[in-house]
């Protein structure tokens, strides 16, 4: 990939928005150009489990919404499944566990922080709805790009 987050802010200053730093990356990838695909989750992540076991994920990053709920979402068995299925990355706004099992995996992983728990009962999530958080809003279809110096959202392709 042939591209600096800032470089696209500084020749794209209208098209991009950027995430506060409150993200840290738990995955072993650590630049990401991809589709947005969107899922809300009311705590538990059976709705994501769907999507990253059961579907195609080239070229796309899941950006997942549980309101910063502190229950983890995503953790060493759903990262297999996104590598299995060629996802690029999963961007939570909210928490994720089993960091040392998951940072050899070569996807990246963006979320605010880990907890060790999982919300147990079985909840409906949704799919392909606008997201907000972080002054940002994610539609499906969006592109995100990311490096080490941040998360930048567009809404067309850029590079």
């Amino acid at each position: 990939m042939n591209f600096f987050t800032a470089d696209i802010c500084d020749e794209h200053p209208d098209k991009v928005h950027v995430l506060d730093n409150e993200f840290k990356n738990y995955g072993a990838k650590d630049k990401v150009f991809a589709q947005v695909v969107t899922v809300k989750l009311d705590r538990n992540n059976s709705e994501l489990i769907k999507i990253l076991r059961d579907e195609d994920g080239t070229g796309k990053i899941v950006v997942v919404d549980v309101d910063d709920e502190y229950f983890a979402v995503v953790g060493e068995n759903l990262m297999k499944f996104a590598h299995g299925n060629n996802y690029e990355a999963i961007l939570v706004n909210g928490y994720v566990r089993d960091t040392e099992q998951i940072k050899d995996i070569p996807v990246a992983l963006y979320a605010r922080g880990t907890c060790p728990r999982k919300y147990i009962p079985v909840t409906e999530g949704e799919r392909n709805v606008e997201l907000s958080f972080c002054g940002v809003q994610f539609n499906d279809g969006d592109y995100v790009y990311a490096d080490v110096d941040g998360i930048i959202l567009a809404k067309e392709k850029i590079v």
